[in-house]
């Protein structure tokens, strides 16, 4: 019984991505004039180049040419990962999406969804997801997980697991820069000094991952054997390329925040202006909602 390999068609333009991803840009930029109308100071600019570019880079990773050539290249694989988790998850997360997103929904919406969240099973669980300690490990387990060989190879295989690892990457991303970023409604669980410890450890699996990648004596995935050598390279010269970019590319993301997050603390200045903490009213569908998340 031979090893069949799933081997995509050349790039095409996908539709249903790009139509989906606009999607969520033209409710986002919706809400995000409609908070802007009713609090000019609620959300930045950058806010809304943050959220865009986030999405930008899904679509580059998933939808571009790139989301055909991690089927022939280790390193393209690796930088299809890092994208979704390491560049559009914080990225997404700086929009704040959930204030212009509120603004595109009716007021009777926002009032159950905050009474759902006040439900005790709900707390539980938001409480549980959002804890830095399973924010730090859920993307550990995931990209540690995905890389074992057995499992990488039925993402290779299979378009539909293929999809499913690139959406584990993104949600765990997601968690990995929540406790970061603090979007709003969320409340620190842990004093702001502990974040750069939390992304010194965060970067450790992806040390470990990127390590074993490099200095491997042997190309490890059976996917690429045959693969064709684009750009010269040989399968472990690929597999060797994967392993640096993670290193490299892992360390200098992970490194800028918690240089900024440092010297913010030590900074006599040191008041960080959160998203509608500054909103003027407690009327407001952002202060409803908040209250129920909180």
């Amino acid at each position: 019984m031979h090893s069949h390999f799933h081997t995509p068609e050349p790039w095409s333009f996908s539709w249903g991505l790009t139509f989906a991803l606009l999607a969520v840009a033209v409710f986002y930029v919706w809400g995000w004039r409609r908070c802007r109308a009713e609090f000019p100071k609620a959300i930045s600019v950058s806010r809304l180049v943050a959220f865009l570019s986030g999405l930008l880079f899904v679509w580059i990773a998933v939808g571009s040419p790139l989301g055909a050539l991690d089927h022939q290249m280790l390193a393209a694989h690796m930088v299809q990962h890092l994208l979704l988790m390491a560049v559009a998850a914080p990225l997404i997360l700086l929009g704040a999406p959930a204030v212009p997103f509120l603004h595109c929904l009716p007021q009777s919406l926002i009032r159950r969804g905050a009474t759902s969240l006040r439900n005790p099973w709900v707390q539980w669980l938001k409480r549980t997801v959002t804890h830095p300690m399973f924010c730090l490990f859920a993307p550990s387990i995931a990209l540690i997980a995905w890389h074992v060989p057995v499992l990488f190879e039925l993402g290779m295989r299979s378009p539909a697991w293929h999809a499913v690892q690139q959406a584990s990457f993104f949600a765990t991303g997601i968690l990995l820069w929540f406790p970061v970023i603090q979007p709003w409604p969320s409340v620190a669980r842990w004093p702001r000094w502990m974040i750069p410890l939390y992304l010194f450890f965060a970067t450790l699996p992806c040390d470990a991952l990127s390590a074993f990648l490099t200095f491997c004596d042997r190309a490890i995935y059976p996917s690429y054997h045959n693969g064709s050598a684009l750009l010269g390279l040989s399968p472990l010269a690929d597999q060797q390329l994967a392993g640096s970019l993670m290193w490299v590319c892992v360390t200098f993301i992970y490194l800028f925040p918690a240089i900024g997050i440092t010297i913010r603390i030590l900074s006599p200045s040191r008041r960080s202006r959160m998203l509608p903490e500054t909103s003027p009213t407690k009327t407001s569908r952002l202060d409803a909602f908040g209250r129920g998340a909180a």
